[in-house]
């Protein structure tokens, strides 16, 4: 599977922030500048395939990257989320979450936050950057 998954063989180059339990990566697509994934290092289709000690070392690096983005990049606000499942729109079985940096005026209407995504942005293998 490492030979398949874009999550499991990334260059040290690119990896924005780590800890022993995942790393932090710049989205090869993103919706906003500065949109980062939080990636296990180990492969799991799920973040619940991990334990709950993995999963809180996870979340310790979302709150690190969202601090990292906040000074460097002064956002308005943040959508952080995950899509569980193809069914739940996830496309890399390797399970992620994603650190979005929001502005005001990025999109004309954002109510709804994760419950929608931002006009235009959602069909990145469409090619839409």
């Amino acid at each position: 599977m490492p030979n398949q998954c874009p999550f499991c063989d990334v260059a040290l180059s690119c990896i924005q922030l780590e800890n022993e339990v995942g790393i932090a990566i710049l989205d090869a697509f993103p919706v906003s500048e500065g949109h980062i994934l939080v990636v296990p290092r180990k492969h799991v289709t799920t973040l619940f395939d991990l334990s709950p000690v993995e999963q809180a070392s996870l979340w310790q690096l979302v709150s690190e990257v969202r601090s990292y983005l906040s000074h460097k990049f002064n956002p308005d606000g943040f959508n952080i989320g995950i899509n569980d499942g193809q069914a739940a729109g996830q496309t890399v079985m390797h399970a992620h979450i994603h650190v979005i940096p929001r502005r005001i005026g990025d999109d004309p209407d954002p109510r709804g936050g994760v419950r929608r995504v931002i006009t235009g942005k959602a069909q990145y293998w469409k090619g839409t950057k």
